[in-house]
């Protein structure tokens, strides 16, 4: 189990990590979600020693981390820490041997991971002639290839096409099935909804929200409607609720979580046929809104924004 508790961290007139806390359990994938300049980077490398914490604990196992204590630990960070002209299989087995792997297993590791995907034919090619998505499963391929105890992911599945985050994602989902601690940040919160078992929620280099992913959007004051009529009619939404869009498929509604829901549909169908109706728990994009005071907007700007930084680095 990976627990940090209180964590604090300035650069001069800036507070990067304002008492952030959290604990990530084995078995289970944590989504760790924030703004841009929320501490989460921060975060993630003081597990690794590569911060010099201010105040606070970090600890793996219920002890303070050490040399071999990281010797199982998997980090891909968000900007690429591999050999640019290094032949790919042999810098994964190179990691693996740093790791701890003998020479041989950590060959067959890089072997596996390479196959696993897709990438076998491209095991002696460096780096730089591969595309962006494949660079992107190397660098993943090099946090798996000792097979770590625990995996921190900044950004994993940044800049993928649909077939690749599949891929990716269900490897991720894979590690934390067989008992990894995994720990991912992304900016992605759809993908992250369908990922993650526990969330914990920062901003200004605290956490503000955490709990298990179904319990967090259950305690969410407002729920999810949504009501199509017949016909296209555009239903008149009850004093309660309160119009969030409409389009050719329907109107979706937001109402108190504890609005009746039967009540709510009668009072729907007495304006026209009812052709759909769900009543459900926000999404993990609502609930994120509501507790960082971000707009959707400005996440996916920060996301695009991570993602023109990629592109520039790919073309450098």
């Amino acid at each position: 189990m990976l627990e940090l508790r209180g964590l604090h961290k300035r650069y001069g007139d800036v507070t990067a990590l304002n008492g952030i806390s959290l604990t990530a359990a084995p078995g289970r994938l944590l989504g760790f979600l924030g703004p841009n300049g929320a501490g989460k980077s921060t975060t993630m490398r003081a597990v690794f020693g590569l911060v010099r914490l201010d105040r606070g604990t970090v600890h793996w196992q219920g002890r303070a981390i050490d040399a071999d204590a990281r010797r199982r630990f998997g980090y891909m960070p968000e900007q690429r820490g591999l050999y640019p002209r290094m032949g790919i299989a042999d810098q994964l087995t190179y990691l693996g041997e740093l790791h701890g792997l003998s020479a041989s297993s950590a060959r067959d590791a890089a072997t596996r991971w390479l196959t696993d995907l897709g990438l076998a034919d491209r095991a002696g090619a460096p780096l730089t002639e591969l595309s962006h998505g494949n660079q992107q499963r190397v660098q993943l391929a090099a946090a798996l290839v000792h097979g770590p105890d625990l995996l921190i992911l900044d950004e994993p599945l940044n800049g993928l096409d649909p077939l690749g985050i599949e891929l990716l994602g269900d490897m991720i989902r894979e590690q934390a099935e067989a008992g990894a601690t995994v720990v991912l940040s992304s900016h992605q919160l759809e993908l992250v909804e369908g990922l993650c078992d526990d969330v914990v929620i920062v901003a200004d280099g605290h956490d503000r929200l955490s709990g298990s992913l179904r319990e967090i959007r259950a305690a969410h004051p407002d729920r999810e409607v949504f009501v199509r009529l017949a016909g296209g009619t555009t239903p008149l939404p009850p004093p309660s609720a309160e119009v969030v869009a409409t389009t050719t498929e329907g109107t979706r509604l937001r109402v108190p979580a504890d609005v009746d829901a039967v009540q709510l549909l009668d009072g729907l169908a007495r304006q026209g046929t009812v052709e759909g109706f769900r009543f459900e728990t926000p999404p993990l994009a609502e609930v994120f809104r509501r507790t960082v005071g971000a707009s959707i907007t400005e996440v996916e700007a920060g996301a695009r924004d991570d993602q023109r930084r990629d592109d520039r680095e790919v073309a450098a």
